[in-house]
Protein backbone atom coordinates (compact mmCIF):
# COMPACT_ATOMS: atom_id res chain seq x y z
CA UNK A 1 0.00 0.00 0.00
CA UNK A 2 3.05 2.49 1.07
CA UNK A 3 4.68 1.41 -2.69
CA UNK A 4 1.44 2.12 -4.36
CA UNK A 5 1.02 6.06 -2.61
CA UNK A 6 4.58 6.54 -3.32
CA UNK A 7 3.86 5.19 -6.93
CA UNK A 8 0.59 8.01 -7.05
CA UNK A 9 2.14 11.01 -5.39
CA UNK A 10 5.55 10.58 -7.76
CA UNK A 11 3.13 10.53 -10.93
CA UNK A 12 0.85 13.51 -9.31
CA UNK A 13 3.98 15.53 -8.77
CA UNK A 14 5.55 14.66 -12.64
CA UNK A 15 2.19 15.95 -13.85
CA UNK A 16 2.47 19.26 -11.67
CA UNK A 17 6.12 19.77 -12.39
CA UNK A 18 4.99 19.24 -16.29
CA UNK A 19 1.85 21.84 -16.14
CA UNK A 20 4.38 24.20 -14.35
CA UNK A 21 6.92 23.82 -16.47
CA UNK A 22 4.80 24.43 -19.77
CA UNK A 23 1.89 27.02 -18.57
CA UNK A 24 -0.61 28.05 -20.88
CA UNK A 25 0.54 30.35 -23.55
CA UNK A 26 -1.50 33.86 -24.69
CA UNK A 27 -1.12 36.66 -26.77
CA UNK A 28 -3.19 39.97 -24.98
CA UNK A 29 -2.76 43.61 -25.04
CA UNK A 30 -5.45 46.74 -25.76
CA UNK A 31 -5.75 48.61 -28.90
CA UNK A 32 -7.31 52.33 -29.11
CA UNK A 33 -8.93 54.45 -31.80
CA UNK A 34 -7.31 57.67 -32.42
CA UNK A 35 -8.87 60.71 -34.64
CA UNK A 36 -11.76 59.22 -35.29
CA UNK A 37 -15.47 61.21 -36.33
CA UNK A 38 -17.02 58.37 -34.87
CA UNK A 39 -19.71 59.66 -31.84
CA UNK A 40 -18.96 56.32 -30.19
CA UNK A 41 -15.37 56.18 -30.29
CA UNK A 42 -15.27 59.82 -29.79
CA UNK A 43 -17.64 59.96 -26.60
CA UNK A 44 -17.58 56.07 -25.20
CA UNK A 45 -14.03 54.97 -26.17
CA UNK A 46 -15.65 52.20 -27.93
CA UNK A 47 -12.90 50.72 -29.53
CA UNK A 48 -14.44 47.02 -31.14
CA UNK A 49 -14.47 45.63 -34.44
CA UNK A 50 -10.54 45.70 -34.53
CA UNK A 51 -8.89 42.35 -35.48
CA UNK A 52 -5.51 40.47 -34.54
CA UNK A 53 -3.79 37.92 -35.63
CA UNK A 54 -0.45 36.07 -35.59
CA UNK A 55 1.08 34.06 -38.55
CA UNK A 56 3.98 32.08 -37.82
CA UNK A 57 7.31 32.59 -39.46
CA UNK A 58 9.03 29.00 -39.38
CA UNK A 59 6.03 26.58 -40.03
CA UNK A 60 2.98 26.53 -42.00
CA UNK A 61 -0.47 26.82 -40.16
CA UNK A 62 -2.85 23.51 -40.83
CA UNK A 63 -6.03 25.36 -41.22
CA UNK A 64 -8.73 22.74 -39.79
CA UNK A 65 -11.59 24.65 -39.72
CA UNK A 66 -14.26 22.52 -42.44
CA UNK A 67 -17.10 22.34 -40.45
CA UNK A 68 -16.68 25.16 -38.23
CA UNK A 69 -19.89 27.42 -38.29
CA UNK A 70 -20.23 31.39 -37.23
CA UNK A 71 -23.28 33.28 -37.63
CA UNK A 72 -23.92 36.78 -39.33
CA UNK A 73 -27.52 37.55 -39.17
CA UNK A 74 -29.80 40.18 -41.04
CA UNK A 75 -31.77 41.85 -38.27
CA UNK A 76 -33.21 45.36 -38.07
CA UNK A 77 -31.52 46.11 -41.41
CA UNK A 78 -28.03 45.64 -39.77
CA UNK A 79 -25.93 42.61 -40.23
CA UNK A 80 -25.37 41.46 -36.39
CA UNK A 81 -22.37 41.35 -35.82
CA UNK A 82 -21.30 44.33 -37.81
CA UNK A 83 -17.33 42.83 -38.04
CA UNK A 84 -17.06 39.01 -37.68
CA UNK A 85 -13.30 36.99 -37.59
CA UNK A 86 -13.24 33.67 -38.55
CA UNK A 87 -10.80 31.07 -40.16
CA UNK A 88 -9.95 30.20 -43.86
CA UNK A 89 -12.25 26.88 -44.17
CA UNK A 90 -15.12 28.16 -42.00
CA UNK A 91 -18.74 28.31 -43.03
CA UNK A 92 -20.73 31.61 -42.01
CA UNK A 93 -24.31 31.21 -42.16
CA UNK A 94 -26.84 34.37 -43.13
CA UNK A 95 -30.07 33.89 -41.39
CA UNK A 96 -32.73 36.68 -42.20
CA UNK A 97 -34.56 37.70 -38.84
CA UNK A 98 -36.22 40.65 -40.41
CA UNK A 99 -39.94 40.45 -41.63
CA UNK A 100 -38.59 41.72 -45.20
CA UNK A 101 -36.30 40.17 -47.89
CA UNK A 102 -32.85 40.18 -47.70
CA UNK A 103 -29.61 39.79 -50.43
CA UNK A 104 -26.37 39.21 -48.64
CA UNK A 105 -23.50 39.71 -51.22
CA UNK A 106 -19.77 40.81 -52.00
CA UNK A 107 -18.01 41.56 -55.26
CA UNK A 108 -14.98 42.78 -55.02
CA UNK A 109 -12.02 42.39 -52.46
CA UNK A 110 -11.54 39.00 -50.39
CA UNK A 111 -14.30 36.29 -51.60
CA UNK A 112 -16.96 37.25 -53.78
CA UNK A 113 -20.46 35.42 -53.21
CA UNK A 114 -24.12 36.31 -54.09
CA UNK A 115 -26.40 34.47 -52.25
CA UNK A 116 -29.47 35.85 -53.85
CA UNK A 117 -32.97 37.17 -52.26
CA UNK A 118 -34.29 34.96 -49.90
CA UNK A 119 -37.37 35.60 -47.54
CA UNK A 120 -38.26 36.27 -43.86
CA UNK A 121 -37.22 33.11 -41.73
CA UNK A 122 -34.82 31.76 -43.94
CA UNK A 123 -31.04 31.09 -43.98
CA UNK A 124 -28.27 31.19 -46.41
CA UNK A 125 -24.82 29.78 -45.94
CA UNK A 126 -21.45 30.57 -48.17
CA UNK A 127 -17.82 28.44 -47.09
CA UNK A 128 -14.88 31.17 -47.01
CA UNK A 129 -11.96 29.22 -48.40
CA UNK A 130 -9.57 31.81 -49.13
CA UNK A 131 -8.00 34.65 -46.52
CA UNK A 132 -9.05 38.23 -47.28
CA UNK A 133 -11.17 40.70 -46.04
CA UNK A 134 -14.74 40.02 -47.33
CA UNK A 135 -17.06 43.46 -47.57
CA UNK A 136 -20.31 42.11 -47.07
CA UNK A 137 -23.41 44.47 -48.69
CA UNK A 138 -27.19 43.83 -49.41
CA UNK A 139 -28.51 44.34 -52.41
CA UNK A 140 -31.58 45.43 -51.47
CA UNK A 141 -30.40 47.76 -48.54
CA UNK A 142 -27.90 50.44 -49.30
CA UNK A 143 -27.04 51.01 -45.61
CA UNK A 144 -26.25 47.75 -44.98
CA UNK A 145 -22.61 46.65 -44.61
CA UNK A 146 -20.39 44.33 -42.81
CA UNK A 147 -17.06 42.74 -43.00
CA UNK A 148 -15.88 39.36 -42.69
CA UNK A 149 -12.18 38.87 -41.99
CA UNK A 150 -11.01 35.56 -43.20
CA UNK A 151 -7.78 34.48 -41.54
CA UNK A 152 -5.07 31.57 -42.50
CA UNK A 153 -4.11 31.12 -38.81
CA UNK A 154 -5.94 30.31 -35.90
CA UNK A 155 -4.53 32.10 -33.56
CA UNK A 156 -6.93 35.76 -33.72
CA UNK A 157 -9.02 37.79 -31.92
CA UNK A 158 -11.67 40.72 -32.31
CA UNK A 159 -11.54 43.79 -30.21
CA UNK A 160 -14.58 44.19 -27.73
CA UNK A 161 -15.28 48.04 -26.79
CA UNK A 162 -12.86 48.13 -24.47
CA UNK A 163 -10.28 47.10 -26.75
CA UNK A 164 -8.82 44.92 -25.05
CA UNK A 165 -7.80 41.07 -26.49
CA UNK A 166 -6.26 38.03 -25.97
CA UNK A 167 -5.02 35.47 -28.37
CA UNK A 168 -5.20 32.05 -26.67
CA UNK A 169 -3.18 29.22 -27.38
CA UNK A 170 -0.13 30.43 -29.13
CA UNK A 171 2.64 27.90 -28.97
CA UNK A 172 6.17 29.49 -28.17
CA UNK A 173 7.84 31.28 -31.40
CA UNK A 174 8.05 33.70 -33.91
CA UNK A 175 5.11 35.51 -35.16
CA UNK A 176 4.07 38.53 -37.50
CA UNK A 177 1.26 40.66 -36.02
CA UNK A 178 -1.04 41.54 -38.68
CA UNK A 179 -4.04 44.33 -37.80
CA UNK A 180 -7.32 45.45 -39.78
CA UNK A 181 -9.52 48.11 -38.55
CA UNK A 182 -12.37 48.83 -41.47
CA UNK A 183 -11.80 52.77 -41.09
CA UNK A 184 -7.82 52.99 -40.61
CA UNK A 185 -5.97 53.30 -43.81
CA UNK A 186 -3.81 50.19 -45.50
CA UNK A 187 -0.93 51.93 -45.01
CA UNK A 188 -1.50 53.25 -41.15
CA UNK A 189 -2.25 49.13 -40.45
CA UNK A 190 0.80 48.16 -42.16
CA UNK A 191 3.08 50.42 -40.09
CA UNK A 192 1.68 48.57 -36.94
CA UNK A 193 2.65 45.46 -38.12
CA UNK A 194 5.75 43.82 -36.81
CA UNK A 195 7.09 40.76 -35.45
CA UNK A 196 7.00 39.21 -32.12
CA UNK A 197 8.72 36.60 -29.95
CA UNK A 198 6.25 34.44 -28.02
CA UNK A 199 7.56 32.72 -25.21
CA UNK A 200 6.56 30.26 -22.61
CA UNK A 201 4.90 31.92 -20.93
CA UNK A 202 2.89 34.26 -23.09
CA UNK A 203 3.12 37.88 -23.76
CA UNK A 204 1.67 41.00 -23.02
CA UNK A 205 1.68 43.70 -25.83
CA UNK A 206 2.31 47.31 -25.07
CA UNK A 207 -0.83 49.95 -26.16
CA UNK A 208 -1.38 49.41 -29.68
CA UNK A 209 -2.56 53.12 -31.32
CA UNK A 210 -4.57 52.95 -34.42
CA UNK A 211 -5.29 55.99 -36.25
CA UNK A 212 -8.61 56.98 -38.38
CA UNK A 213 -7.07 60.02 -40.09
CA UNK A 214 -7.43 59.94 -43.57
CA UNK A 215 -10.40 57.70 -43.88
CA UNK A 216 -13.67 59.11 -45.84
CA UNK A 217 -16.52 56.65 -46.18
CA UNK A 218 -17.48 56.41 -49.51
CA UNK A 219 -21.12 54.89 -51.23
CA UNK A 220 -20.99 51.17 -52.87
CA UNK A 221 -22.75 50.30 -55.63
CA UNK A 222 -25.35 47.24 -55.76
CA UNK A 223 -24.41 43.71 -56.92
CA UNK A 224 -24.57 44.61 -60.19
CA UNK A 225 -22.31 47.64 -60.12
CA UNK A 226 -24.94 49.89 -60.34
CA UNK A 227 -25.95 52.80 -57.75
CA UNK A 228 -28.86 52.38 -55.40
CA UNK A 229 -32.23 53.61 -56.25
CA UNK A 230 -33.09 56.88 -54.28
CA UNK A 231 -36.07 55.27 -52.65
CA UNK A 232 -35.42 51.40 -52.62
CA UNK A 233 -38.87 50.36 -51.17
CA UNK A 234 -38.17 46.72 -53.06
CA UNK A 235 -39.53 43.88 -50.79
CA UNK A 236 -41.15 45.45 -48.13
CA UNK A 237 -37.75 47.64 -47.43
CA UNK A 238 -36.75 50.92 -47.74
CA UNK A 239 -33.12 52.48 -46.96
Amino acid sequence: MIWRWLIFFNMAAGASLAAAETPPTAVSGQVELTNSREAAVRRHNDYAGVVLWLVPVERSTAMLSAGRRFEMKQWGKHFVPHVLAIPVGATVDFPNLDPIFHNAFSNYSGQPFDVGLYPPGTSQSVTFRSAGIVRVFCHIHSTMSAIIAVLPTPWYALTPESGRFTIADVPPGEYDLHIFHERALADNLKFLEHRIAVPAGGLRLPLISISETGFLPAPHLDKYGQPYPQNSGVYGGGK
